[in-house]
């Protein structure tokens, strides 16, 4: 008979399932300490198998919190999945403030620091870009014509401090919808045109679309330059005179600016200045034990610091928000948060959907059944800090401390929002295989599983399996974790770096019908 914890984790002492740490064959016996557990049939690694009878229509828990409701009977040692757990309306005792957790203040000499680029308002890059901004999708080709006129041969030969010219296209801009539509997809280029990774732009329009590139101007949020700042440049293919002409000016801006970014060098930076995105893509069962709460102790690490760390992907808190409102310092932060949760709701009842088709097909091929159980190890990623803010889809970040931004769990989309509103680098979690980049910020890559890691090591960045391997905890992967988010802020090429990721992934969340 073997010893449960040997095979499988149990993470709380009501859960009715374990999470299987290697796969196992039909007709093994544990010692659940409560008795001994006959596994039914072959189970993969990262499934559940149920470690007690439960009756047809019991709640099942995972992480103490329910994940879904038994379809029928189920026995000790059968697999538990998508064949015989299923989603039903939770009610959701909702709480404000009743769970604050205060990060420890720093001792003498525990402040650290990294080495970034100091920009004219107050905030600091990880990385020295120059953009070319689309304003509709009618300039995509003609942004993209003229990054190619800045090889990267040449930017590392002549301009070593100059991390690239990147070109920032999309979809949309024609005929977006007014309110929030067009708002969203303001703050979305704004946000990159102010990033903090970001030394100056060129940003380019066609001239008749709904989405002008006056409009963004006109509300002073492009126009106010700030001592030190270089002036952007404004362009419309149709005032230029045609795409050739638009490509030259745009060109000849960039070749101005290229001179003066190259003389920006990295200096000592407060963490204050850093603003730390959250992802996962691609979980599987593991992302909840390993990578994510690991994840969530660097993101309380940079908290304490007096950094920022942002948590998104609304439709995948979904089921555990409540464990969010209970962190939220105040009751009207918390209802903010459930102002999201609520939309979502009306907003997939439109279409018919449910905001249970998520998980995706590959989460639940690595174990994950429901989107309750997948939100209850998202959410690890946030750790344990107060919950301190809560932002629309690409809203500025202003203020330091944990903080939620409402996206969709779409990974470019929502990693779209996240770097618009300001975050200058990002840890991104995968139990499945995700090779995302999000250029200008870098991507720090977790795999949640030594297997992953050893299978695709040319994509991650760092392994946390080694937690389900017994040879670290969750401690000492989130303390690695801490100290590459600042070996990237530093300078670090992450993997998605190296191989070129991140120009395709600018992806902005687009809303409203499209004429």
């Amino acid at each position: 008979m073997l010893p449960l914890n040997q095979v499988a984790i149990r993470l709380h002492p009501d859960d009715d399932v374990v999470v299987l740490k290697a796969s196992i064959v039909a007709g093994t016996v544990l010692d659940s300490g409560d008795g001994a557990v006959t596994v039914a049939r072959a189970t993969h690694r990262g499934h559940k198998l149920a470690v007690r009878d439960l009756a047809e229509g019991a709640p099942v828990r995972r992480y103490g919190q329910v994940i879904g409701f038994a379809k029928g009977p189920i026995g000790a040692g059968d697999w538990v999945h998508s064949h015989n757990l299923v989603l039903r309306d939770l009610q959701r005792e909702y709480e404000f403030a009743t769970d604050i957790r205060p990060m420890s203040p720093l001792g003498p000499g525990e402040a650290q620091e990294f080495q970034g680029f100091a920009r004219p308002d107050g905030r600091a890059g990880t990385r020295n870009y120059l953009a070319v901004i689309s304003s509709v999708n009618c300039s995509a080709s003609v942004s993209k014509y003229v990054k190619a006129r800045f090889p990267e041969e040449r930017l590392r030969r002549e301009f070593p401090n100059v991390d690239g010219v990147l070109a920032f296209t999309h979809k949309s801009g024609c005929c977006v919808q007014p309110g929030e539509p067009h708002a969203m997809l303001q703050r979305v280029l704004t946000g990159v045109a102010r990033h903090p990774n970001v030394f100056g732009y060129v940003m380019i329009g066609l001239g008749c679309e709904g989405h002008q590139v006056s409009g963004l101007r006109a509300d002073g949020r492009l126009d106010q330059i700030r001592p030190g700042e270089p002036s952007p440049t404004f362009l419309n293919i149709q005032q230029q005179g045609g795409v050739q002409k638009t490509i030259d000016a745009a060109v000849a801006a960039v070749e101005t600016l290229l001179p003066r970014a190259n003389a920006v060098v990295r200096t000592p930076q407060s963490l204050r200045q850093l603003i730390l995105a959250l992802n996962c893509g691609g979980s599987d069962g593991a992302s909840g034990i390993t990578a994510n709460p690991a994840l969530g102790v660097a993101s309380d690490a940079l908290v304490r610091q007096g950094g920022t760390s942002v948590l998104a992907e609304t439709p995948e808190i979904y089921g555990a928000e409540h464990l969010l409102t209970r962190r939220a310092l105040t009751r009207e932060i918390g209802e903010q948060l459930i102002r999201h949760i609520r939309w979502w709701e009306d907003y997939v009842r439109l279409f018919g959907a449910s905001i249970d088709n998520n998980p995706s097909p590959g989460n639940k091929e690595g174990g994950l059944t429901t989107i309750y159980e997948k939100s209850l190890g998202a959410l690890a990623k946030g750790g344990q800090a107060p919950l301190g803010a809560v932002y629309k889809y690409a809203e500025r970040i202003d203020r330091p401390g944990f903080a939620f931004m409402d996206t969709p769990g779409f990974d470019p989309v929502s990693m779209t929002g996240l770097v618009c509103g300001g975050c200058n680098v990002g840890v991104f979690t995968t139990g499945r295989g995700s090779v995302y980049g999000c250029k200008p910020a870098p991507c720090i890559k977790v795999a949640t599983n030594t297997v992953l890691y050893d299978h695709m090591r040319d994509d991650m960045d760092l392994n946390a399996g080694t937690i389900l391997d017994g040879t670290e905890t969750v401690e000492e992967v989130g303390r690695r974790i801490f100290e590459e988010i600042l070996a990237v802020a530093n300078g670090k090429r992450t993997k998605s770096e190296a191989q070129g990721l991140g120009d395709e992934e600018f992806a902005p969340w687009i809303l409203g019908p499209t004429f």
